[in-house]
């Protein structure tokens, strides 16, 4: 019997840039602080995280100018758009993230925001390295290739 998919895992906005623009190190899975508004709004999948990145501020971590819509129904009790939203991950963790920020000039970058199989929310970051233009052409020209050998080995049986 196949295997059912779960309810309630549901991707809210991806960062599909990223892997174009840096050369992905490691990620990690980390809850995120929310208010209720926030939740709501999330639900109906108004959010992006193409602009923001997360960064180590006195010992704690905060993902910046990720975008979350206001939620309509929330009258005077809503959020702001772009608040920084405090990142939920061990301490031993963050010892670590700060060691790749501070000490290797790493840059930790969001991936994807999604709700998990318990229904809630969380968002993968990810430790990587900013490619410079020739990384990106090779990149592209390898993904080129590829598409090509799948192309002949179709054509060729």
């Amino acid at each position: 019997m196949a295997k059912k998919s779960d309810p309630n895992y549901r991707i809210i906005a991806e960062n599909r840039r990223a892997r174009y623009d840096y050369a992905i190190e490691e990620d990690l899975e980390c809850g995120i602080m929310l208010h209720g508004s926030e939740v709501k709004s999330l639900r109906d999948g108004k959010a992006n995280i193409a602009e923001s990145y997360a960064t180590v501020d006195e010992g704690e971590l905060w993902l910046v100018n990720s975008y979350i819509a206001p939620y309509q129904q929330a009258t005077i009790w809503g959020h702001e758009e772009r608040r920084r939203r405090k990142l939920l991950v061990s301490k031993r963790e963050m010892a670590r993230l700060w060691a790749a920020t501070a000490k290797d000039g790493m840059t930790l970058v969001p991936l994807v925001m999604y709700f998990n199989h318990r229904g809630l929310v969380k968002i993968k970051i990810a430790i990587a390295k900013g490619k410079k233009l020739a990384d990106k052409r090779a990149t592209e020209a390898k993904r080129d290739w590829d598409k090509q050998k799948r192309r002949l080995m179709k054509e060729l049986g």
